[in-house]
């Protein structure tokens, strides 16, 4: 009573749970590398953060990419601010994560003539998106900063792309090499997001420490994708029990219904009178 197994019909769907399956399961893996990747960046963020600060020529150089393992770590930095060369940073999101507008992005020359890039905070963008906005002043004078090193930005792995034909002063991203060409002296590799001083009347407002506490969804994700490849082969033998389950019962019925004997005719029934 398996022959139906062979029809159309089933062949095509036992095919597809045969795909489902090890495609699920696939999935289930992906989250959950996904989950561990967010685990192992929570963890690096936690100790970064809590580690003690450097001076930033420590980590980074001119021309130098900033290790992974570097990112987040606080460091210091003292000079003096090159607001000629002062740019914003467009379609940036405030701690809010609604407000849209703009970073505040100033070079700050160290004491040996090369410098670094400073992230000073988030603006509103204002009404007229094809000027330079009204920036809060940066401190004049020696100042030493204190904020977090973070690499430097590429479409790659941000997922920003690099709009060109820009009003002047605004860019996309914030990349030291792109940078150094227009500031004119040596930029070290990656940026600092400032954590402090906070600035007068908090603006530009400081962007907030990343969270490393949450992991998301992916853990149970990946769970659901495995019970769901699971879940392919249980019903599909549901299905096939049912199937032959459904065909026994008509079968019965069919070999029933042949047995039955022809109904006999009636002896008492009245014959018709003859004219």
């Amino acid at each position: 009573m398996y022959r139906f197994l062979l029809s159309r019909q089933w062949v095509i769907l036992t095919l597809v749970a045969l795909v489902l399956i090890p495609v699920m399961i696939k999935l289930g893996f992906w989250q959950l590398h996904r989950h561990e990747h967010k685990v192992a960046q929570n963890q690096l963020i936690a100790s970064s953060l809590a580690a003690r600060p450097v001076p930033v020529t420590q980590l980074t150089a001119p021309g130098r990419d900033l290790p992974h393992d570097d990112m987040w770590r606080t460091v210091t930095a003292t000079g003096t601010y090159d607001t000629a060369h002062e740019v914003v940073v467009r379609q940036r999101t405030a701690a809010d994560e609604q407000s849209i507008g703009y970073y505040v992005l100033t070079p700050l020359v160290l004491g040996d003539g090369r410098a670094v890039l400073v992230n000073r905070g988030w603006i509103s963008a204002g009404n007229d998106l094809t000027r330079f906005p009204d920036v809060p002043a940066a401190p004049q004078g020696k100042i030493t900063v204190t904020g977090r090193i973070m690499a430097d930005e590429t479409t790659a792995v941000s997922g920003i792309k690099d709009t060109r034909g820009l009003p002047a002063r605004q860019i996309m991203l914030i990349n030291s090499k792109e940078q150094a060409q227009r500031v004119g002296r040596p930029l070290l590799g990656g940026y600092i997001e400032q954590t402090g001083p906070k600035p007068p009347g908090g603006k530009p407002e400081l962007v907030p420490e990343p969270d490393h506490d949450s992991i998301g969804p992916h853990m149970a994700y990946a769970v659901q994708w495995w019970l769901f490849a699971a879940a392919v082969p249980v019903g599909w033998v549901i299905l096939v029990r049912r199937e032959r389950r459904d065909r026994l019962e008509a079968a019965a019925k069919e070999a029933a219904a042949e047995a039955e004997p022809a109904p006999e005719a009636d002896d008492t029934a009245p014959v018709p009178a003859t004219p």
